[in-house]
């Protein structure tokens, strides 16, 4: 019940009210917690309190398409100007060839203090795509190691529901952009964790608290009978989300047709990134099998996340329901918590392609 909260805060207040007016403040709080009870508002979001940069952490299932790698790269350019501060990288993917590709990731780009959490009760065998999973052990001409990596034991990494929880309790309230641009593992496990000694708050009263947004790189909206990709890994997990997720925080989808109409092709990322021989990216398309090219379906939350909703076509508020077929069904409602991104013209889609692009300019990031 949303508005109990502001019982519990008079309820600290009343030893510095006179006795007499102690009456006066619990019969008026009682009035709230009746009305709040009866009202419909409970499935209002709540008013986010929140102003300072975007505080986001990034839920990736890194190793089997390059948009997860260029949604990474954006964030450390956005870091890098000033736009947003990235709290942690959670692998939803299990094995640990992923972890050690996030943290490949992170020093290449000056971040490697950036904390991971890893998935080690998630989907099991997964689609892979593009398998770079071994990227990171990539050596050059003489033998040395191509690319640095912060750490060395990555059996020793919290797992992701774990470091969220930390991450979490850790923040201002209502202020932790979520992008989840893979699988909803570490999040479900996150939802049904219990109080510790990180928080005395349950998974869903900590996302409550603490989470201003999840972007979710999910649904398919232009079409009732496509499944999304991400949650037909594992519908399980996906109906967990939907069943567990607060109605107090909003979730914005990023429906594959967005990314749809955004491809970076091969050629464009060699050129772009012709200023230098090692790059984590360029070597993905030098050494695999890239020549399909790639839609940017994984920014799109990133950008939303950092710049806003003023560069998105934005659906109304409503309710986004998963069929047993793994189809996501919109239904409008003023007090729903769900919007989803709606496709842009050919111009908006050039001119998304043109942010992400400018990441991988020379010189694009600070330590380069």
């Amino acid at each position: 019940m949303k508005d109990s909260s502001m019982f519990f805060k008079v309820l600290k207040a009343i030893p510095r009210i006179k006795k007499t007016a102690k009456v006066v403040v619990m019969a008026v709080c009682g009035l709230l917690m009746l009305t709040a009870c009866s009202s419909d508002k409970d499935d209002t979001p709540e008013q986010q309190e929140y102003h300072g940069v975007p505080l986001v952490i990034l839920d990736t299932d890194i190793g089997s398409s390059t948009d997860d790698l260029f949604a990474m790269e954006m964030l450390y350019y956005y870091v890098d100007e000033g736009r947003c501060k990235l709290l942690g990288i959670m692998v939803n993917r299990m094995g640990e060839d992923y972890a050690a590709l996030a943290d490949m990731m992170n020093t290449y780009f000056g971040y490697g203090s950036t904390p991971i959490g890893v998935e080690r009760g998630g989907v099991k065998n997964p689609a892979v795509f593009i398998d770079y999973r071994e990227l990171y052990k990539h050596t050059t001409e003489t033998g040395e190691p191509m690319f640095k990596r912060t750490l060395s034991d990555y059996s020793q990494l919290p797992n992701g529901w774990e470091l969220y929880r930390r991450l979490l309790a850790a923040q201002p309230d209502h202020s932790v952009s979520i992008c989840s641009t893979g699988f909803v593992s570490s999040l479900v496990q996150l939802l049904a964790s219990e109080p510790d000694d990180i928080s005395p708050l349950s998974g869903v009263e900590l996302v409550s608290k603490k989470v201003k947004c999840l972007y979710l790189m999910a649904g398919v909206f232009t079409s009732s009978e496509e499944p999304d990709y991400n949650f037909l890994q594992d519908p399980t997990y996906a109906k967990l989300l939907f069943e567990r997720w607060p109605r107090s925080v909003d979730v914005v989808f990023s429906p594959m047709e967005v990314g749809n109409g955004i491809e970076y092709r091969p050629e464009t990322v060699i050129s772009d990134i012709s200023w230098t021989d090692i790059h984590p990216i360029k070597e993905v398309y030098k050494k695999y099998n890239c020549d399909t090219g790639q839609k940017m379906w994984d920014p799109m939350a990133v950008i939303q996340a950092v710049e806003g909703d003023e560069v998105f076509s934005l659906s109304e508020r409503g309710i986004v329901t998963l069929t047993p077929e793994i189809t996501t069904l919109f239904t409008p409602s003023a007090t729903g918590n769900h919007r989803y991104q709606k496709p842009g013209t050919q111009e908006w889609c050039q001119m998304m392609l043109e942010k992400i692009r400018k990441s991988n300019h020379e010189k694009g990031h600070k330590g380069l």
